[in-house]
């Protein structure tokens, strides 16, 4: 068994309920990578210990869903950011809030601690970032200059600098002594999610939506690299605490990078999903990512991954390893190391605003306002053992979780078949509830591609998914959903099941069950069923994204787009839209006329995939097209007959028409309350123009 753990490479260690509602942020201590913050829709902050699926702590106060969480260096404070723009900071050893900062007027977007100082960074969707003394209740300046709503922000480790991530494609540079803009990087074709600076060197990378990473010099504020490969989106850059390679988390995968010249050292497949942070420790990296209210926690080896400085790696064979390295990082020669301070910083170096200690209308906010908010705020220990062991050591010589922390063992090989057996000995236990139940279908076949809404793993009543088509109809009590199923109505875009799949349909009924196994024939008997509808399902997407492909060869964008509309398959339309998005160069007007019924369609899916696509059209068409469509519409009639104005003209109040209408119909979706809510609501933001100027 102990020879079966060491070849493991990544494992799942461990998945949890969170909240009581969907989870909406998660943040891992990145000092000791032993500390997880989980922010959700219940407007709660939950601490957890790697490893442990108890709650250390729990922390209220936020009147809106949390957005973003983040842990101070020192692990002692985390900060929270709410849906309604406040801020919240908590001081985990002494268990209490320690202040609340007011002052953004959208969703809180990213939060960041400085290295040395008190001083706490935030973003947010009204494109302002923040600087803030967590000593005091003002901020301490604005910076201003993105146009679209700031993601992520970070400080360089000289605590000189902070960088940037916008929705507009660029990434900026800001000198946080003199309150401007160092320089701005606009390489990437799309949203950039992420930035991380390099731990020693003049070095910055950046994560975006185009899938590419780019890596910045700053002495000379030139690209230096432009790492390709990622199949998704870039979601979480990570250096190596040597610096010798940086890592990238995207969906269900882990690339680890060289630069100068650019390679890819190796590629470690991982079912994290959308992995929302990753940490370092102990020669192991977590990931975490969460799905609707569980948490999921996950190891990666990096002893047995392959990186920079030419280590043999045993046990695996490197005849594909790119380049031969040497002993010591490239960059370490080329490149200036920052200089890190002494002493903290003191607060008398930062520019101040005339704004300090004001609410966001402009007003001071009297003493017992702020009293009232702190006393609704507070903060609950559920695992007093982990919070006396992890937040107040003993005469506070260390601190713990200890720096020098044990590894997370690997799981044997046959853990995960293990635990897949005890859940279906679980169901196949009869329990009093369904002693009376009817026998479960055995020959129902799959009807159609698409997933069902509530899939039979996370039904609150055990109950057949697919029960045998009968002339007598059902109980009525069989047939009235549960509470649950008529509140989950949006399907996830990503997530660790296929929904429908009925973990019943591969056991024998619970009236027959007698304790015996499966035999392998009866077993491969209910997998197969419906597989022959699959693939013909499948079979004909392929079919009809072929046709389209050989159109878009043969003719241009619009034609193909338009042939995948007549195929009257959503899903295909969507296929098409997930490319052109990622290329706006290839957007024209008469193309936006296809597209903007489509995503009507889309936007009141009840695919959370197909949402996200058609919000992401709508913000393309906003940004390059709305400008153009208003000035034709309030231009003064020309003078005699100009064909080619009159035809832009009818195309342009085409569209006005179709904006009109999904304004109606995100302004109705996004009173919404959660994730949804929330990317609807930024969508209205976004479209606030149309109802201004027509």
């Amino acid at each position: 068994m102990a020879a079966a753990s060491t070849t493991k490479i990544s494992w799942r260690l461990q998945e949890f309920e969170a909240h009581s509602r969907t989870v909406s942020c998660l943040s891992l201590g990145k000092s000791s990578g032993r500390l997880l913050a989980t922010g959700g829709e219940d407007c709660r902050v939950n601490i957890w210990a790697v490893s442990k699926a108890n709650c250390v702590m729990s922390l209220t106060g936020h009147k809106n869903p949390v957005e973003c969480v983040q842990f101070s260096v020192s692990e002692e404070q985390v900060a929270a950011g709410s849906q309604s723009g406040s801020i919240r900071v908590w001081d985990l050893e002494a268990a209490k809030l320690l202040r609340t900062l007011m002052g953004h007027k959208a969703n809180i977007t990213g939060l960041g601690f400085h290295p040395f100082g008190n001083f706490l960074a935030s973003s947010s969707m009204d494109t302002n970032i923040k600087l803030w003394d967590v000593r005091r209740k003002g901020y301490v300046f604005r910076y201003k200059g993105h146009t679209e709503a700031v993601r992520n922000l970070a400080f360089s480790p000289d605590g000189k600098w902070l960088a940037s991530a916008s929705d507009d494609c660029t990434v900026k540079l800001w000198d946080l002594f003199q309150g401007k803009t160092i320089t701005e990087f606009k390489s990437h074709s799309a949203a950039v999610n992420v930035v991380q600076f390099h731990p020693n060197e003049y070095l910055l990378a950046s994560g975006s939506s185009d899938r590419c990473i780019k890596l910045w010099d700053l002495e000379k504020f030139t690209m230096v690299g432009s790492l390709e490969g990622d199949t998704s989106a870039v979601r979480c850059l990570l250096f190596s605490p040597d610096g010798s390679c940086l890592y990238s988390g995207a969906s269900d995968s882990l690339r680890v990078f060289g630069w100068e010249p650019d390679r890819c050292f190796d590629v470690v497949p991982v079912g994290w999903g959308k992995v929302s942070d990753l940490a370092v420790c102990n020669q192991q990296l977590i990931g975490v990512s969460h799905q609707l209210s569980s948490v999921s926690s996950y190891v990666v080896d990096l002893k047995r991954v392959k990186k920079s400085g030419g280590a043999v790696i045993q046990g695996i064979i490197q005849d594909n390893k790119p380049l031969t390295d040497p002993a010591e990082p490239k960059g370490a020669a080329l490149r200036r190391n920052y200089d890190r301070p002494t002493t903290t910083c003191s607060s008398n170096r930062m520019k101040r605003s005339d704004t300090d200690r004001r609410s966001p209308d402009g007003e001071r906010r009297s003493q017992s306002e702020d009293e009232a908010e702190d006393k609704q705020s507070s903060a609950e220990i559920h695992n007093a053992e982990d919070y006396r062991e992890i937040f107040q050591p003993k005469h506070a010589i260390s601190r713990t979780p200890p720096r020098i922390s044990e590894p997370f063992p690997a799981p044997p090989e046959d853990e995960s078949v293990l635990a897949i057996g005890r859940q279906l000995t679980d169901m196949m236990l009869p329990s009093p509830d369904k002693q009376q139940a009817p026998p479960l279908a055995t020959s129902t076949p799959v009807q159609r591609v698409e997933p069902t809404v509530v899939s039979c793993a996370k039904r609150p009543n055990p109950m057949p998914c697919n029960p045998a088509p009968s002339s007598q109809p059902a109980p009525p009590t069989q047939v009235i959903p549960t509470k649950s199923q008529q509140q989950l109505r949006v399907i996830p875009s990503s997530r660790n099941e296929p929904l429908g799949l009925n973990v019943a349909d591969f056991l024998p009924s619970a009236a027959n069950h007698r304790g015996g196994a499966l035999s392998d024939d009866s077993a491969l008997s209910q997998i197969k069923k419906g597989h022959d509808t699959m693939c013909v399902m499948l079979s004909s997407r392929h079919r009809n994204l072929q046709t389209v492909r050989s159109v878009w060869a043969r003719e241009d964008v619009k034609s193909a787009l338009d042939a995948a509309v007549s195929m009257n398959d959503l899903s295909i339309t969507v296929d098409v839209l997930n490319i052109v998005n990622l290329q706006p160069s290839l957007w024209k007007l008469d193309l936006c006329m296809t597209v903007l019924p489509q995503i009507d369609k889309l936007l009141q899916s009840k695919y959370e995939s197909y949402m996200q696509t058609g919000s992401m059209s709508l913000k393309l068409i906003m940004k390059h097209f709305w400008t153009l469509i208003s000035e034709t519409l309030k231009a003064s009639p020309a003078v005699g007959v100009d064909i080619t104005r009159e035809e832009r003209h009818q195309k342009c109040r085409e569209c006005c028409r179709h904006l009109k209408n999904l304004s109606n119909v995100v302004k109705n979706r996004a009173r919404q309350v959660g994730r949804h809510g929330n990317a609807f609501k930024e969508l209205q933001l976004l479209m606030a123009p149309l109802d201004e100027v027509l």
